[in-house]
Order: C-alpha cells, then sequence, then structure tokens
C-alpha cells in the first residue's frame, strides 16, 4: 500500500494506491468506514480481489475484496465458484476439495489407448482435476479461458469418448435386435398404391422410397429420419412405407402433434388406401384424445385385433390402454414436437420386456408391451426442420437420414418481410388488397388471450381490431381451447374459400393445406423458434399464386431486438431452405442433449464443442470400439461416470 486518502471530488470516496512491484493499481471505495481507513493505511500488505479495469488514468478496482497477507502465498490461484443462497466462498471451496478427495478419478483410459491430440491423455484425470481447480500462476490465461490447455482438454477426450462409447454400443444393441423383414409383394397392396396414385413422385421421393423399403426389408430395426422441406411430399412417402409393412402382414402407426394435422393425415390416407384395404377385410383406425370414450373403445378393439392395419392418431396412439396386435412400423410425422420420452414409448408399442427394463422411467417402461413375436418396431421420423439434437445426431451417433430436396412441381417462392409492428397499418393495408384478389390471409399471434405477465398483441383482440378494420370479410379465430367441433367449423370455412381471414394460435403451425391462402402475418416474430416460423411460413406458396411471409417484431421498452431474436429473423429473411434453418438453429440453440430429455439449449456436453474439438472427437471414435472389445470393465465405468443411465434415449 503506498498511498490511501479521502477525495470528495466528484463524490466521497476513499482513494488506496496499491503497488505489487510490476505496477500500481487504484482502488476506490465509495462507501467505507473509519476502520477501513486504518486498515488500508500506508505500508500494509494485502490480498486484493475484484475486476479490474484499464484507462487513460491507469489500472483501477472499485470496491475489491481485500485480507491481510499474512504468511507464505499460496502456490496456486485461489478458485472462486458461482455461489446462491449467499454460501460463502470458504464454504464452497471446502466442498469441492472435499469431492475431489473423494471421487473416484481412476483412470479408464486403457494405458494401449492411442495418445490423444494436444497432450490431453498426458495428463491424468485427477491431476487435470486438481489443476483446473488451482491453476498455478504462471499459467495462460487465455489457454485457460479458451479451454486450450491439456488440463481441459483431459475433461474434453473423457467427455467425448464416454458419448462415443454410449453410441458404440448402442449401435451394437441396435443392430442385435430382431425386427420384422417388411417386404412389398409382387401385386400387393404397395404396387395397387402407386398405380392408384393420381400424380407421378419426384426423382427424391422415388429415391427415399427405395432407401426405406430397403431399410424395412432388414431384419434389424430401421431408425431413419427422414427430411424435407414443407411441402415436399414426405406424407406420400410414409403412406408408400405403411402399404410395404400392411403388405408383410403387420400394423403401422403414424402419430401427429396436433389433431388438425392428425385429421389431415387421416382424410389423405383414408382417400388412398381404404379403397384397397377394405376389400382385405382391413381397416385405418383414428385415434385422438377428443373422441367419445364409446367410439374410442371400438378404434382401440380394431387396433387390437388387428384389423387395423394403419392407425393415425395424437398422442392418444401411445396411451397405455392402446395394444397392437403386431406393430411393424411407427411413423412420427413433425417429431420436434414430441418429447423424446414420448418417442420411446411409441418405439416401445412393440417391445416387450418381461420383468421391465431398469434404463427406463418407471412410467415408460409400464407402456412398454407389444407383440407376441418379441420384434422392434420399425421406426420413421419426419420433420421439415429438424430439431438441433436430431440434426446434431444425424452427425454424430446412431440415426440413418434420407432426405426430400425436391420440392413436387407447381410450389412458388415464398418472399420474407421484416416489418416493425409500428407498421401494422400497412399490413393491414396489404391484407385488403390480397382480399380483393380473391386471396385468404392467415394471422398468427402468440397468446390467446391477454397477459398480465408478457405484453404480447394477443389472438382475441387481433380478432376483434381485423373484425372492425376489414368490415365485409369474415374473419375467424382459432386456437387450442376451443372445442374440436368449432374448431372443424372454422377449418372447415377456411379450406372451403369462404372466410377471408384466419386468426390463429400455432394450432396451425402444421397441417393446414389451403393453397389459396398467400399471405402470413406472424406477430411478435421476435417470441418464436426459427422451427415454428418456418412452419408457420410454410402454410402459403402451396398454389400457383405469388406468396408473403410478414414477421412482425417487437423492439420492446429498450428500442432494440436481443441477439438471439435478430439471428433467428435473420435467418428467416436470408434462406427458405428448412435444411440451412436447422443448421442455422443449431448454432443459435445448442444441439441439445445427444442423450437426454431435452431437445435444445445447453447440450449434454458441459466442456467439449462439437465444431472446434474434432480432433478429439475423431480420437475418441477410434478409441471408443477398442475400447469395448479389449476393455469393457474399464469402458462400463467410463460411461457410468459420465452418463450415468442416460444412453436409454439415443433410442429416441
Amino acid at each position: 500500500m503506498t498511498d490511501s486518502q479521502v477525495q470528495y471530488r466528484p463524490r466521497r470516496q476513499l482513494v488506496v494506491t496499491v503497488d505489487d512491484g510490476t505496477d500500481t493499481c487504484v482502488l476506490r471505495f465509495f462507501s467505507f468506514y473509519p476502520s477501513q481507513q486504518k486498515a488500508l493505511a500506508p505500508g500494509v500488505r494485502l490480498r486484493i480481489r475484484g475486476e479490474l479495469k484499464g484507462g487513460f488514468l491507469g489500472w483501477q478496482m472499485v470496491h475489491p475484496a481485500y485480507r491481510p497477507a499474512g504468511g507464505e502465498l499460496p502456490e496456486a490461484l485461489t478458485p472462486v465458484y458461482s455461489t446462491v443462497a449467499a454460501l460463502p466462498q470458504a464454504y464452497l471451496r471446502k466442498a469441492v476439495a472435499s469431492g475431489l478427495e473423494r471421487a473416484d478419478l481412476a483412470e479408464t483410459v486403457p494405458p494401449d489407448a492411442p495418445p490423444a491430440p494436444g497432450k490431453a491423455t498426458a495428463w491424468s484425470l485427477r491431476q487435470a482435476l486438481h489443476f483446473l481447480h488451482h491453476p498455478t500462476p504462471e499459467v495462460s490465461l487465455a489457454a485457460l479461458e479458451d479451454r486450450s490447455h491439456p488440463a481441459w482438454l483431459r475433461l474434453k477426450a473423457e467427455e467425448l469418448l464416454a458419448q462415443q462409447l454410449s453410441q458404440v454400443e448402442s449401435r451394437r444393441e441396435h443392430d442385435a435386435l430382431q425386427a420384422p423383414p417388411l417386404k412389398a409383394r409382387t401385386g400387393g397392396l404397395h404396387e395397387q398404391f402407386l398405380a392408384a396414385l393420381p400424380f407421378q413422385l419426384t426423382g427424391a421421393q422415388r429415391r427415399v422410397s427405395e432407401e426405406i423399403a430397403a431399410s424395412l426389408a432388414r431384419d434389424r430395426p430401421m431408425h431413419r429420419l427422414l427430411q424435407g422441406d414443407v411441402g415436399s411430399g414426405k406424407t406420400i412417402v410414409a403412406a408408400l412405407a405403411a402399404a410395404i409393412a400392411i403388405d408383410s402382414g403387420w400394423q403401422c402407426a403414424l402419430m401427429a402433434p396436433t389433431e388438425i394435422l392428425a385429421e389431415q393425415h387421416f382424410r389423405k390416407l383414408i382417400g388412398w388406401l381404404e379403397p384397397l384395404l377394405a376389400p382385405k377385410g382391413l381397416r385405418v383406425a383414428w385415434l385422438t384424445g377428443s373422441q367419445r370414450k364409446k367410439e374410442r373403445g371400438e378404434m382401440q378393439q380394431l387396433v387390437a385385433s388387428g384389423e387395423a392395419a394403419l392407425v393415425v392418431g395424437t398422442h392418444a396412439v401411445i396411451q397405455e390402454q392402446v395394444q397392437f396386435r403386431k406393430l411393424g412400423l411407427a411413423v412420427i410425422d413433425e417429431q420436434h414436437r414430441f418429447g423424446v420420452e414420448q418417442r420411446l414409448a411409441l418405439r416401445g408399442k412393440a417391445c416387450p420386456r418381461e420383468g421391465g427394463d431398469p434404463g427406463l422411467p418407471e412410467a415408460l417402461d409400464s407402456r412398454l408391451r407389444g407383440n407376441d413375436e418379441g420384434f422392434e418396431p420399425h421406426m420413421l421420423m419426419m420433420s421439415a426442420t429438424p430439431i438441433p439434437r436430431t440434426l446434431a445426431m444425424s452427425y454424430y451417433a446412431d440415426l440413418d437420414v434420407s432426405t426430400i430436396d425436391e420440392l413436387p412441381p407447381g410450389r412458388t417462392p415464398v418472399v420474407t418481410k421484416l416489418i416493425a409492428d409500428s407498421r401494422r397499418d400497412e399490413v393491414v393495408e396489404r391484407i385488403r388488397s390480397q382480399l380483393a384478389e380473391g386471396r385468404q390471409v392467415y394471422w398468427v399471434c402468440p397468446l390467446i388471450e391477454e397477459s398480465e405477465s408478457l405484453d404480447l398483441t394477443n389472438a382475441t383482440a387481433t380478432h376483434e381490431q381485423l373484425s372492425a378494420a376489414l368490415p365485409g370479410v369474415l374473419v375467424g379465430l382459432l386456437h387450442s381451447r376451443m372445442p374440436v367441433p368449432e374448431k372443424k367449423a372454422v377449418m372447415s370455412l377456411f379450406t372451403g374459400g369462404q372466410m377471408g381471414v384466419l386468426v390463429s394460435t400455432t394450432v396451425i403451425e402444421v397441417g393446414v393445406d389451403v393453397p389459396n391462402a398467400s399471405l402470413m402475418v406472424i406477430e411478435h416474430a421476435e417470441r418464436f423458434g426459427l422451427s415454428q416460423l418456418h412452419q408457420l411460413r410454410g402454410r402459403v406458396g402451396r398454389g400457383a399464386a405469388a406468396s408473403a411471409c410478414v414477421l412482425l417484431y417487437s423492439t420492446g421498452d429498450a428500442g432494440r431486438l436481443g441477439e438471439t431474436a435478430r439471428a433467428r429473423l435473420k435467418a428467416m429473411a436470408e434462406t427458405s431452405d428448412g435444411f440451412e434453418i436447422a443448421r442455422r438453429d443449431l448454432e443459435i440453440r445448442g444441439p441439445g442433449e445427444f442423450l437426454g430429455a431435452r431437445q435444445s439449449g445447453a447440450p449434454l456436453l458441459r466442456f467439449a464443442d462439437l465444431a472446434t474439438d474434432a480432433d478429439l472427437l475423431d480420437w475418441a471414435r477410434a478409441v471408443a470400439p477398442l475400447m469395448l472389445d479389449r476393455h469393457p470393465g474399464l469402458a462400463a465405468r467410463h460411461v457410468a461416470r459420465w452418463l450415468g443411465g442416460k444412453s436409454e434415449y439415443l433410442k429416441a
């Protein structure tokens, strides 16, 4: 301490100058006591911690923590941990130190494994952890912050190895499972269906149909993601796969996230398949949560007896009361709308496990009962904008991918415009011009009714405003709380062309197909995810007329958009490619958990970054199969240390 004085300009403050032998720093205290002045007298030696800021006048800290520098200085830096509930640092340091001493940090990476890049395996796990909690003063701060130090690389290598071990093990388990070989018969339902189609398949549809047919013909369960942009014709591909399953004497289940989408699939599939199924004594069954008890019971009986060769529905398909006779193929449409456990439950409808499966949640395991043969069903998941978790899994995990990269002829590109909500009047004028040309319009809001906690324009108020602004035009309102008959009546008016404007929540995100609708307005677009925005935009551009999507955004009290919201809206304006949007979504949100139930946000990988640690990932990929073959005990301990029981979620 070289100087200490109270200054009164520009405000009363205690100003202390300290010197560590290399440079000086000014400490400023705007709230202080006389005892602090004595403790901070010139000549006193202190240990000081605070945020160091540089400027024109040199280094300074404001209200740093300090204590007398008695005795020898420690040989390592003192850790400062994130804390809650006013837990003191001393308590946290003691708890962490105790945990490090008690933890089983025995080496699990075998000695005959090739060395990892960056000298990662030159450090033991115990050395790496102790160093990161207590780094030595000479260490490069940049190497610690960007996680390029060998101690960090050791943790990343361990984590990636655990992930790869789990995935290789899952692949081997998957390859050992039995599934019913599903093959189309000559002159059977599949050929009859193709011959009856009133349109020609695109080249991409034929290619992916052949890929799926080849997977279905094997006696190993298919686990495939069918990617196709909005309107690319994924439903017809799924129907062809269903025809193959039915041809082979097995049932197919198709689960959709909303009744609107499920009903659209039901109508299409009945029109396509029921005329071909009826002569064989087979049916298409329909299961939703809004069905009357009697009707649902009748459908469940059809499913259990096997008379229902194809079952279409919502979450009701995975209810415990629904028992399939011979489920051979499970199709999940818009799979990003379902949770991991829901997808596992549908897969498990044909996966009997006598005595239960300890790797699954109890509530889920109770539903895993199915056909007498004990086969796993083939699984086909469909999505127009894959969630980041699934996109990442398609690169790194046990998932085959088929892509429809071609739109059917006659589709028109959709122009996307970003407009501030202060220009709502201009948007209403645009709606008038579209209506005058005989077109129809969607207006989507994020809320049903006014919320005290969120200041967002709500669907009910918007419906009233547009009804007043557009006299003589039938303006409809659609949201999830409406009774099902009322929803159907509104949709019938809109699809029939009698209704000019439909104000809705995201209930119309998927499944609504009105070729005459040419304008989509999305209120508070900054509050929607990229997947939702892309799906909503896909409701227009389904006919020959030029179509547009208006993203109305609010800058809020701060007068500007947040960084994440700006990135999402920019992505929407720059591309209409669903796969590029999914890639951007991966960058913005993160890949979610590969081996967990979360689908976005912070990944399960806490230390490694799949984008920057590709060399460590390659090392882990090479070591994992060798480790499982030569050191299965070490592999099991390594996976248990890092993942626990989460590897079961790879199956979803």
